[in-house]
């Protein structure tokens, strides 16, 4: 069983729940690692556990019948998903890869519903959640279909500082330009330049090891 002062480290969520409601979160995980590139689970798949995202980078997405890859949304720590297939006890609907070494916290079935059955804090949560999750992918459609390769890259950074999806990123986030050119959809030469342009105009920085971000309001709106 994880440690209590483990998991509000892990998951922001649990900072709602009572000592009871704790104890059996605490009893209901498990931890699991991932490799660079491996399929965390794959559309269609039942994959009957709620999951946080405990280190590492992973990349929701599909990939249609003519092979063309549609990223949804980028997973860094804290990051918590699945509780929509969850609800509705139907296989996962997207795919979802490891884009480095990535360590998950898994909630089992039983304990996430005991949870939705019982706990308060916990449903305010998943209301949150799923608001934002929506209005994720909602962006996430549009980046796709209306934006040009910086513009894209722009709001892909800036999709990975939302407070509620990802309650403790700070201003530097620590991902390679290959990683962004992943969640944008573009090769790692082309998501360089974008970085260098975005950098040239001022929103963010480019440093060893990752980005800081100087103005994340502008990359939120970049391309309007």
């Amino acid at each position: 069983m994880i440690a209590a002062d483990y998991l509000t480290r892990i998951a922001a969520w649990s900072r709602e729940l009572d000592e009871r409601e704790i104890e059996v979160a605490r009893a209901g995980i498990v931890e699991k690692s991932y490799v660079a590139n491996e399929h965390i689970f794959v559309r269609g798949d039942a994959f009957d556990y709620w999951t946080g995202i405990v280190t590492g980078l992973a990349r929701m997405g599909t990939v249609s019948s003519g092979g063309k890859a549609t990223t949804f949304a980028g997973l860094t720590a804290g990051a918590w998903f699945g509780e929509g297939s969850m609800l509705k006890s139907e296989p996962r609907r997207y795919d979802v890869v490891a884009l480095r070494d990535t360590r998950l916290a898994l909630m089992d079935r039983t304990t996430f519903f005991w949870l939705f059955e019982n706990s308060v804090g916990f449903n305010r949560f998943l209301v949150r959640q799923l608001n934002e999750r929506l209005g994720q992918f909602i962006g996430a459609l549009e980046i796709d279909r209306t934006l040009e390769p910086t513009g894209r890259v722009a709001r892909s950074i800036a999709s990975l500082f939302n407070p509620i999806l990802y309650p403790d990123l700070t201003r530097h986030l620590e991902v390679t330009q290959e990683e962004i050119g992943a969640l944008s959809g573009l090769s790692r030469q082309n998501a360089n330049q974008c970085l260098k342009r975005l950098e040239k105009e001022g929103l963010l920085r480019l440093e060893y090891g990752g980005v800081t971000i100087v103005d994340l309001e502008r990359l939120r709106l970049y391309g309007e």
